[in-house]
């Protein structure tokens, strides 16, 4: 008979904390998996990933549980504390979405993003980590970075740059204008589009820091990037909010043509 996985440890997070006292409350009920499931309308195989922290609870689900079992909204609560609440392993999460995307969409009014940054243009802002493993931290976002741009059907990439981005001059001429030409090509890529939001259309809603959105077969996420560290968002309200600012932001960004001769302006100031 195989060995039951242990329970995910509730002192890492909210979420492992809820996960655990699913499989708590299911087992003093002395309910299987596939019972359990016909509680709430999953598959066993939906429970087994909630419980070991591969997928989350939804709202309705919580609903029901509280339902059935005259809890007074007490699983809907902890769910509302597990979304708001810090996850120490949300970089892993952000990580395996962004591998597994169909189409990612990313705002930067400071940076070049990520994905359309040089390796040399990655390591100039590398170096500024205060971290013990400043090698390691680099060497993973570049290998993330890879992961997604060479898979076999790399997701479309909507990308929203400030022109803020553009004029920091990070690492120099000898970083910033090979960075500046690796933006013009990968604009020509089939799969990107890239839109520059130039000074001079004045304000807009990107002044709260860079974001991301991230379209998977079978759900859409969020990350909100800050000082610090970041948060991911998986509820659709507040995904919806971040699309809408999104969009917003693009209504005052230049058109592709015109954001590449904006982009070819600043090269043309590097010798």
């Amino acid at each position: 008979m195989p060995k039951a996985r242990e329970p995910l440890d509730p002192k890492i997070s909210m979420g492992h904390f809820l996960a655990y006292y699913l499989r708590f409350v299911r087992e003093q009920e002395g309910l299987s998996l596939t019972q359990w499931g016909k509680v709430i309308g999953l598959a066993r195989s939906s429970v087994s990933n909630i419980e070991a922290g591969r997928a989350r609870l939804q709202e309705d689900y919580a609903r029901r549980l509280d339902v059935k079992f005259e809890t007074g909204g007490l699983f809907e609560l902890l769910l509302w504390y597990s979304r708001m609440a810090h996850d120490p392993n949300w970089f892993k999460q952000y990580s395996e979405h962004e591998r597994h995307a169909a189409e990612i969409k990313v705002f930067h009014g400071q940076a070049i993003p990520l994905l359309l940054q040089t390796d040399d243009y990655t390591r100039a802002y590398g170096r500024l980590s205060t971290a013990r493993d400043r090698e390691a931290v680099l060497a993973g976002r570049i290998a993330r970075k890879r992961a997604v741009l060479e898979r076999e059907d790399p997701p479309y990439i909507w990308a929203l740059l400030d022109e803020a981005a553009l004029a920091r001059r990070v690492g120099g001429a000898k970083v910033m204008r090979p960075q500046l030409e690796h933006l013009l090509e990968m604009a020509d890529r089939w799969n990107v589009i890239l839109r520059v939001v130039p000074f001079s259309a004045g304000e807009h809603l990107g002044s709260e820091g860079f974001f991301q959105l991230i379209g998977l077969p079978d759900r859409d996420v969020a990350y909100a990037g800050a000082q610090g560290g970041g948060r991911l968002i998986d509820t659709q309200d507040e995904f919806k909010g971040f699309a809408d600012t999104f969009e917003r932001i693009g209504a005052k960004a230049d058109s592709q043509d015109a954001s590449r001769e904006l982009i070819k302006k600043y090269l043309e100031s590097y010798p």
